[in-house]
């Protein structure tokens, strides 16, 4: 079961304990049910009332009873960009792979690889990608993220996430957000593998459409909320509350369940999204629409029309345009694009790039289609057809210039070398003889 709406007051309760929500105020000085009232901040306090983000949750026990903080093997978790020298050339990454069970355990945190990112989460201000292999569930652990918020691109099997909040079903296809300091734990069902996008000192957010009008792109009736779900369970062995603080992870020890919200109201929750929702825009004359006209979320930036971070996808529609190159052009960008695919082949690429794999083009890095599909797009009968069907390609575009980790450029071996071999057939057309 789930809520729908972007951003919306949401108001939800367990039915198994009906009036757990108080009435008419947030903190009362005695709880329905002995339950303890307990705030959750996504914005400050004072921010505009279009900005200003929090949730009331009634629980059993409050978040505050917990053992010490300590710290916990970060594994190939990292904010560290100076690792590595940096690297202007075209990155492309094969497929990353999961390890095998039972030979080597990976859940969810465990799991998680940064492979680029820029900016620091003390200055409020920054981004990092990250991938994650795992291949069993958390058990009796959770995660928050104090640093921001985790947005999660399920490519290889499904999430079934608990949060304070309730129950996410994710599969790929659909992405979900997790937003600061919000407690999850993840399940999964095999071999998993996906992407995430983290952003610290900004929130994710529906685009802008100016002249598009009222209607289009990802509809905020179409984000889904998840509804109220407890558990009122001991650990006597313990619980385990890790924290991602200042890029690092800590744990600490309690002797329950973190997942004992009865009721809760509020405008901060974790949400998820269909991508066969999106709304596609696209030019039905001639050339190329911006691909900003294909932005799911984005995280702005104080500088107007600038992003910290755009999450974007290229999902299936028709092609119509008139004299028109139809693939991606060849750019050079003021902007960092790191792109995933989900499923399919992408049209520009349509052999190196993968499922599971990814690629990075940084600030000014030129890219753009290989040898094979400008030949073949330069020569193609231009009539109406329909693109990237059964396929999802998706970027995170950046305003920040991502420095690639170590892990990234090295330790995982499955950087491309050959990347750039797929330009080196292109050749010269010109003919001053031939308008």
């Amino acid at each position: 079961l789930y809520m729908s709406g972007f951003g919306n007051e949401h108001v939800s309760e367990d039915p198994r304990c009906p009036g757990a929500l108080p009435e008419g105020q947030n903190n009362p000085q005695v709880c329905p049910y002995g339950l303890y009232a307990e705030q959750l901040s996504g914005s400050a306090f004072t921010c505009p009332r279009p900005t200003n983000k929090r949730s009331w949750l009634y629980r059993i026990l409050p978040s505050v009873c917990h053992k010490p903080f300590k710290p916990l093997e970060e594994g190939h978790l990292t904010h560290n960009w100076d690792e590595v020298e940096p690297d202007p050339n075209q990155l492309r990454w094969k497929p990353f792979e999961i390890p095998k069970a039972p030979w080597s355990k990976l859940d969810f945190v465990s799991g998680l690889h940064t492979l680029c990112g820029a900016g620091e989460p003390r200055g409020r201000n920054g981004i990092a990608v990250h991938i994650f292999l795992c291949n069993t569930s958390m058990i009796n652990r959770c995660l928050y993220n104090s640093d921001g918020d985790f947005l999660i691109v399920p490519q290889q099997g499904k999430l079934l996430i608990t949060t304070e909040f309730g129950k996410m079903l994710v599969e790929p296809n659909e992405i979900c957000v997790i937003q600061q300091g919000m407690r999850f734990s993840v399940e999964v069902f095999g071999e998993t593998r996906g992407y995430i996008l983290e952003v610290y000192g900004a929130h994710f957010e529906l685009p802008d459409l100016g002249p598009i009008g009222a209607n289009g792109l990802a509809n905020p009736r179409d984000f889904l909320v998840p509804v109220a779900w407890y558990e009122d369970r001991q650990v006597p062995g313990g619980y385990t509350v890790i924290s991602k603080y200042q890029g690092k992870l800590f744990a600490a020890q309690q002797d329950f369940s973190p997942f004992n919200v009865v009721a809760w109201h509020g405008n901060y929750t974790p949400y998820k999204y269909h991508l066969e929702k999106f709304m596609v825009i696209n030019s039905v004359a001639f050339d190329h629409a911006d691909p900003s006209i294909f932005t799911v979320l984005t995280a702005k930036s104080t500088r107007p029309g600038v992003a910290v971070t755009d999450f974007v996808i290229f999902p299936p529609r028709w092609g119509v345009a008139n004299n028109t190159f139809r693939p991606p052009y060849y750019h050079r960008n003021c902007m960092s694009e790191f792109m995933g695919l989900i499923k399919g082949h992408y049209e520009a690429k349509e052999e190196g790039f993968q499922p599971g794999g990814a690629s990075l083009h940084s600030m000014m890095t030129p890219h753009g289609p290989d040898a094979d599909c400008f030949e073949k797009a330069s020569k193609a009968k231009l009539e109406p057809e329909r693109v990237a069907e059964g396929t999802m390609a998706f970027m995170f575009e950046s305003s920040l210039s991502l420095a690639v980790t170590k892990w990234g450029l090295q330790t995982s071996n499955h950087l491309d070398k050959n990347y750039y071999k797929c330009w080196e057939p292109l050749k010269s057309h010109f003919n001053p003889n031939c308008k």
